[in-house]
């Protein structure tokens, strides 16, 4: 087996859906409150709307719907181009390794680097425990550089990071290096 190439989920993830989905529909809510207090409309709910005037309470909530929209919509849009997808390939015949994300949309959106293996030192895994852990691994460069590769915002277990890491050093027949 001469390449060895990982599939790096991008922003098409379930906690974006749901979060995208849970902004835009609070700040669909809070737009309409305010809009009704201004427009002074009596809507029959099971809450009492003639009790919220425009100023300050509708301006505030109209503010804050305009902002979750704003910000469901950013996170749509970061979902429908998948931002931050893309792979790792290690390929021993041509010496290279390949590393190819998708950005926004615009003259810069792909993002393809490519590197010698003889550049790389070691495999190095960062581990930090706590609030929000990080379980990390990295292309360690001889010219001390360090190399991201593993996807962003997803926990990965322990054993899994450890895994990826060994199979990767067993292939590429450098070190691994861990720090805490």
């Amino acid at each position: 087996m001469e390449i060895k190439k990982y599939e790096i989920k991008g922003s098409r993830r379930f906690s974006n859906y749901w979060w995208a989905s849970i902004i835009l529909i609070g700040g669909i809510g809070f737009f309409l409150v305010g809009l009704i207090s201004y427009l002074s409309i009596y809507v029959n709910f099971n809450f009492n709307l003639q009790e919220i005037y425009f100023i300050p309470q509708g301006a505030v909530m109209t503010f804050y719907g305009m902002t979750a929209i704003l910000i469901s919509f950013f996170l749509w849009y970061t979902i429908v181009f998948n931002v931050g997808s893309g792979y790792n390939e290690f390929n021993k015949s041509t010496g290279t390794i390949t590393i190819f994300r998708f950005g926004f949309p615009g003259k810069n959106r792909i993002l393809k680097l490519k590197y010698k293996l003889e550049d790389i030192s070691s495999i190095k895994i960062s581990i930090q425990d706590g609030l929000s852990p990080k379980r990390e691994i990295y292309l360690k460069m001889k010219d001390k550089r360090q190399i991201p590769l593993t996807k962003v915002g997803e926990p990965i277990s322990i054993n899994e990071v450890e895994k990826e890491a060994q199979d990767l050093a067993i292939f590429l027949n450098i070190n691994i290096e861990g720090s805490k």
